[in-house]
């Protein structure tokens, strides 16, 4: 019996569609522009730049249901729909066609924002994690295990605010899917068990205010529905 100087905190879960069992949180990987924002030049896309990650505590996890704090410290509190891959057996060095056999289950989430704090990181150079690790800023639907739902490659990703839709893409349009992702940050990290990758937003983000109704989903994987509470001061 281990002797805490402090009490131990409960480990993060999230819940599991069609079970009463729960998923342990390890880390939080969200992967940055993973969709294309802008129109095809002359019907031709970029070479596809590398990925890019940043993380948020396993804290923020909290489900995406009820209402859902607006955060302090901004004017400009944003949403970002996002299909979560739930990671279930570890690995470093993961080859892309191997990738999906480490995945355990894939959900509907937010990357909240705080935009004006990540547009000022970014013109000063600085991390984005006081624009992205706040309370409660990774809201997120039940899992669909993939042992039910296979692993999807294509559906709807899309997101209404207050019933008028703000960002409506395809899981088709992933720059890099998910098997690429799971690949590329085993080479930087060694994935484990219980780690949650937030896999990009399409273009569509835009502001929050208290009272608004977030409804959201991807279709064959979940939906989520939660209200926008007061400002926090």
């Amino acid at each position: 019996m281990n002797d805490f100087v402090l009490p131990a905190i409960p480990p993060a879960t999230l819940a599991v569609q069609g079970s009463s069992s729960r998923f342990p949180i390890r880390r939080v990987f969200c992967v940055g522009r993973n969709y294309w924002w802008e129109a095809p030049v002359n019907g031709q896309r970029p070479a596809r730049e590398t990925p890019f990650f940043f993380m948020k505590p396993a804290d923020t996890v909290v489900p995406a249901a009820g209402t859902i704090p607006f955060p302090p410290l901004t004017a400009e509190f944003c949403h970002e729909i996002e299909l979560v891959v739930a990671i279930g057996k570890d690995g470093s060095d993961i080859a892309s066609a191997d990738a999906l056999d480490h995945v355990w289950g894939y959900a509907a989430g937010l990357d909240l924002t705080r935009r004006d704090q990540q547009m000022l990181a970014k013109e000063y150079g600085r991390p984005w994690e006081g624009a992205k690790a706040f309370d409660a800023s990774a809201p997120c639907g039940p899992l669909a295990p993939a042992a039910d739902i296979g692993h999807p490659q294509q559906g709807g990703v899309w997101l209404r605010v207050n019933g008028v839709e703000r960002q409506r893409t395809d899981l088709a349009e992933l720059i890099w899917p998910v098997a690429d992702i799971v690949s590329f940050i085993s080479t930087s990290v060694t994935l484990r068990a219980g780690d949650l990758i937030f896999t990009g937003t399409p273009t569509g983000v835009g502001p929050l205010q208290p009272g608004d109704v977030v409804d959201a989903g991807i279709d064959g994987v979940g939906t989520l529905t939660m209200t926008v509470g007061p400002r926090a001061r």
